[in-house]
């Protein structure tokens, strides 16, 4: 079978999925599709390549929520489209460490200029806008990051541990059965409503105060 991109990037996503990124190398991706490494070079010049290609490969997978519809209220897409992020990392094992260092690229620009049109028509700026995308892109690869760590560890002893300790703290005991309870999503959605909220008011605070009509005389 001929080697081109998209044959390396399946056999490099299958390899991610069994092993984890740690253990996805250009050897043992050369072993899987049965050729020299440097056949692989001759379509990514580096590791960094492959995995920019493979972030690519996920996020078109399962990205699905990255352009507002028409008329879409901004708080609405803006916690929909870090949802579908969400999930697109979790598809695949170490999906947020592959995901971490990459850029947009030229091809992402229009759906980009479509988000902050959204926000912009909302009343923030242009920095405005892209500090809030950045805040939950970022917030939201962090809380992949953590909760596929924590599925490598199997950590059930560390958090019973950890549970005994807390036991002459009421108020921490709560937050921490709350938490074990809930989970990770609704730790997610929690802290994505934080992040809403905040940009939501400032805007507010931002705004001009309305003018009080007068009585008629």
């Amino acid at each position: 079978m001929k080697l081109d991109r998209q044959r390396i990037l399946d056999a490099a996503l299958q390899l991610l999925d069994e092993g984890g990124i740690d253990r996805l190398t250009t050897r043992a991706l050369a072993g899987r599709l049965g050729v020299q490494q440097p056949a692989l070079y001759w379509h990514f010049r580096n590791k960094r390549e492959l995995l920019d290609a493979m972030n690519r490969e996920i996020l078109a997978h399962g990205h699905t929520r990255h352009t507002p519809a028409p008329g879409e209220p901004w708080e609405d897409f803006v916690r929909e489209n870090a949802r579908s992020f969400r999930r697109a990392l979790l598809a695949y094992r170490d999906g947020a460490r592959v995901h971490a260092g990459t850029e947009a690229q030229a091809q992402d620009l229009p759906q980009l200029e479509a988000q902050c049109a959204l926000l912009v028509a909302a009343g923030m700026s242009p920095p405005q806008a892209m500090e809030l995308f950045v805040a939950i892109g970022r917030y939201t690869i962090g809380c992949v990051l953590e909760e596929q760590a924590e599925a490598e560890e199997s950590p059930a002893a560390r958090q019973q541990a950890l549970d005994k300790a807390a036991a002459p703290y009421p108020l921490l005991s709560q937050a921490i059965a709350h938490y074990r309870r809930h989970g990770h999503e609704a730790l997610f959605e929690a802290g994505l409503q934080l992040l809403i909220d905040g940009a939501r008011a400032r805007l507010t605070a931002a705004a001009p105060p309305r003018r009080r009509a007068r009585p008629p005389r």
